[in-house]
C-alpha cells in the first residue's frame, strides 16, 4: 500500500484504489513462482478448519498448498481438496521436512491446545519463514511467550487479543486501535484485530481500518478462510503489511457481497467470492 501521512493515531481507510495489487503473471509462469503454503492444524473434531484455510490459500493463487493434520483427517481432506498435499502427522519431528519445503506457514486453525497442538507449534515457531498465526496458536502464544518469525501476521479476535495482552475483552473493545498497536509492537508482527471494523497495525504504529463487511459474517470458520487468504498473499511475495491489508479487504468485501442474501452465510461460501474479487482487483493477466 502506498505510504501516506495521516494525523497521529488516525487510521487509514482500506479502499480498492489504495491497496497494493498482486503483480500480473507472465505467460511463462509456473507453480514454483508463487510460493508454497503449509497449513498446520485440525485436531480431532476440528478438521474442517484447516480445510477451509487450505482451500482459501489454493483459490487465492498459492503455487503449492500442503496440509499437516491428524492422520484420520487425511481421507476427507483428499476427497475435498485433491490439489492439496495432505500429510498425517503425530509429532513435531514429522513436521520438520514439510516446513523445510514451505515458504509460508499458516498455523492454528483447529490446532487445539492439547499436547498434539503444542508439539506442532513448537516446530513451527522455530522456522524462520513468514507465518500466519490464528485461533488456537494465539491461545497457546498467550500462555507462553514466543518469538515469531520476521514478516509474520497474527489474527486475533477481541477475546484472543485480550488474552495476549493480559486485559479484559471489554478493555480491548474500548480501545481497539490501541490494542492492535500494542500487539504489533509486543510481538514485532503485523496484527489483524478482527471484528466489526477490522484493524491492521504494524510495529511502527501504522494503522489501517476496514469499514466493509456484513453482520451475516458472524459465524464459524470465516477466520480460517482469512488465514488461508493471508498465507497465499504472503506466498506470492507480498509484504506482511500489504498482504494483511489486501486480505482483510477482500474477505470483508466478499462477506458484504454475499451477506446481501441474508443469514446463513457459510465460511466456504466466501472462497469463490474472494477469488472473483481478487481477480477484479489484481488481474492474473493484463
Amino acid at each position: 500500500m502506498p505510504q501516506t501521512k495521516h494525523p497521529a493515531n488516525q487510521a487509514q481507510i482500506l479502499t480498492s484504489v489504495a491497496l497494493t495489487p498482486l503483480a500480473p503473471r507472465s505467460l511463462a509462469a509456473q507453480k514454483g513462482d508463487f510460493g508454497h503454503v503449509l497449513v498446520v492444524g485440525g485436531d480431532r473434531g476440528t478438521g474442517g478448519a484447516v480445510l477451509l484455510s487450505a482451500e482459501a490459500a489454493l483459490r487465492c493463487g498459492a503455487g503449492l498448498v500442503s496440509l499437516a493434520t491428524r492422520s484420520e483427517q487425511v481421507p476427507a481432506a483428499l476427497a475435498r481438496l485433491p490439489e492439496v498435499m495432505c500429510l498425517g502427522v503425530h509429532s513435531a519431528n514429522q513436521l520438520m521436512t514439510p516446513i523445510e519445503r514451505a515458504s509460508v506457514v499458516v498455523v492454528g486453525p483447529g490446532l487445539g491446545q492439547a499436547a498434539w497442538g503444542r508439539s506442532l507449534l513448537s516446530a513451527v515457531v522455530s522456522a524462520r519463514l513468514p507465518q500466519v498465526w490464528d485461533a488456537d496458536a494465539l491461545s497457546l502464544l498467550a500462555r507462553a511467550p514466543l518469538a515469531l518469525a520476521a514478516g509474520s501476521i497474527i489474527t486475533p479476535h477481541p477475546g484472543e487479543a485480550a488474552r495476549l495482552l493480559g486485559i479484559s475483552t471489554e478493555a480491548v473493545q474500548a480501545d481497539r486501535a490501541g490494542a492492535a498497536r500494542k500487539l504489533a509492537r509486543k510481538y514485532a508482527v503485523i496484527c489483524v484485530l478482527k471484528g466489526a471494523g477490522t484493524l491492521v497495525a504494524d510495529p511502527a504504529g501504522q494503522l489501517a481500518l476496514c469499514n466493509r463487511g456484513h453482520p451475516a459474517m458472524a459465524g464459524a470458520g470465516l477466520g480460517d478462510v482469512l488465514s488461508g487468504v493471508l498465507g497465499a498473499l504472503l506466498a506470492q511475495g507480498m509484504s506482511g503489511w500489504d498482504a494483511a491489508c489486501l486480505g482483510v479487504w477482500l474477505h470483508a468485501c466478499a462477506g458484504e457481497r454475499l451477506g446481501m442474501h441474508g443469514r446463513g452465510l457459510a465460511a466456504s461460501d466466501l472462497v469463490p467470492a474472494i477469488r472473483h474479487l481478487l481477480e477484479e482487483h489484481s488481474a492474473c493477466q493484463v
